[in-house]
């Protein structure tokens, strides 16, 4: 058993050994972070704690089993996601020309001082902002012009200010010494608190594991949605609650949407707020992604949803994590990469890992942190809040040491990958996209239907 599975079944509070395999081994991508193994770990418990949930129902325990190379794909399962053309024939779906051109702006630029900093674009509202303190165009000649005149801290604190999304290359021990980085050295990488008192509430006996279990997902853009598309996974009512005037990406909806239904509520109403506030009386789990503090000041916080539901499961998945001096700030996948220390060892210019590791670790922990605190309530009762990050994550995979790996012919290719694909007919056309990856030995994991249409739905339970 490898050490990362070994430390993250510590925080499943049993001292049984369950029975699961990992097989396979990196290096599988061009990096020298063990990102496949670490990634095969992270799926394996979560594979653990459904199997619990399934003892739980039905009095026996599944043998759980992970390749590495299956996990890889598991990071990057946008990378495989496939939309079928008029001829028949399945390409790849790609970004547009204009949008692939804005991402590769997102990137490390040297700054007056001799160091590092990145700008993220990300949404429309951020890029505006960001463009705006740099004065210059989405290009990166006249990024790289605009960032030189400016010192690393003073750009980094000038862009926090302003509520956009930026970070400083930092090293691996720097970040370990900064007062945020300490904080997150002292938190595991996943955290379950529980926050309040409720009766036990046991899982059905029939259905797949999490039958009955309704979550509510209020995330977008990755991990998030990553973590509630597991849920959905293994049985879970998923509906997603977004807004007609919040920007999404069609790519991330596609591929991390099946088995969900989404409906639209605007929290800037009274009447729709109020609407939110009913379903999550019905809800098992409130899985959220907005900066600390955002959803408090509304009315959603944990404390408040607990004593609205007692015996809720609040999940929190952002970038920074909970408490420190940067727990208030925005961040991406590259901003995780970048202020952690990852992106300083890819060399110099910095590099960035070549899947998004933080991103879909970070959504499975919390997966696998919700199963947990569901598994609890269901024996002692209780509501709990579960916290994962961006950032921890980063640091987990580097607790995990380093391989050496060639520079050519890593990855996996379209053919590996279609052993793992499967075919679905939704609203935006038929797509060809990878299935689930754990393998139980008894229980099958799958979703009961395609990515819906953005808002397609009731705000209602089924």
């Amino acid at each position: 058993m490898n050490a990362a599975l070994q430390d993250l079944l510590k925080i499943r509070s049993r001292d049984d050994m369950p029975s699961v395999e990992i097989t396979g081994n990196d290096p599988v991508y061009s990096t020298r972070f063990n990102v496949a193994e670490t990634g095969a770990a992270i799926l394996a418990a979560t594979g653990v704690a459904i199997s619990d949930i399934w003892e739980m129902k039905t009095g026996r325990s599944q043998k759980v089993s992970v390749d590495v190379r299956h996990a890889a794909m598991a990071l990057n399962s946008v990378a495989h996601l496939m939309i079928r053309q008029s001829d028949g024939e399945y390409k790849v779906y790609r970004d547009s020309p204009l949008a692939q051109a804005a991402y590769d702006t997102i990137r490390a630029y040297p700054t007056k001082d001799g160091r590092w900093f990145m700008p993220h674009f990300g949404m429309k509202q951020l890029k505006e902002k960001v463009l705006g303190i740099l004065d210059c165009e989405q290009t990166q000649e006249s990024i790289a012009k605009a960032v030189a005149k400016w010192d690393a801290e003073e750009i980094d604190q000038r862009i926090a200010a302003a509520n956009a999304c930026g970070g400083i290359v930092r090293t691996e021990e720097e970040w370990r010494n900064h007062p945020h980085g300490q904080v997150l050295c002292a938190q595991a990488v996943v955290e379950i608190e529980k926050i309040g008192e409720s009766e036990p509430e046991p899982f059905p006996e029939d259905g797949p594991a999490l039958q009955g279990v309704r979550v509510l997902d209020l995330t977008r853009i990755l991990a998030g949605p990553v973590a509630a598309r597991t849920m959905a996974e293994h049985g879970a009512d998923v509906l997603m609650v977004g807004a007609s005037h919040v920007p999404q990406i069609k790519k991330f909806v596609l591929e991390l949407s099946h088995g969900k239904r989404s409906c639209f509520l605007d929290l800037n109403t009274a009447e729709e707020s109020a609407r939110l506030k009913e379903l999550v009386r019905g809800a098992d789990v409130f899985s959220q992604g907005y900066r600390p503090g955002v959803l408090d000041a509304r009315g959603f916080g944990p404390e408040e949803l607990a004593k609205e539901r007692p015996g809720l499961i609040y999940t929190s998945i952002n970038c920074y994590g909970e408490g420190g001096p940067y727990s208030n700030r925005g961040g991406w996948e590259q901003i995780a990469q970048t202020v952690t220390g990852i992106s300083h060892e890819g060399g110099n210019p910095p590099e960035l890992l070549p899947v998004y590791f933080c991103d879909y670790s970070t959504g499975y922990l919390g997966a696998y942190g919700t199963l947990l605190a569901l598994a609890r309530r269901a024996v002692e009762g209780g509501s709990y809040h579960v916290k994962v990050s961006l950032c921890r994550s980063a640091m987990f995979l580097q607790d995990q040491g380093r391989v050496d790996y060639p520079r050519e012919g890593m990855g996996i290719s379209a053919e590996e990958a279609r052993s793992l694909q499967m075919d679905s007919e939704t609203t935006y056309g038929q797509v060809r996209h990878l299935g689930p990856v754990i393998r139980f030995s008894e229980s099958k994991p799958g979703w009961g239907w395609p990515s819906p249409a953005l808002g397609a739905d009731k705000a209602e339970w089924l």
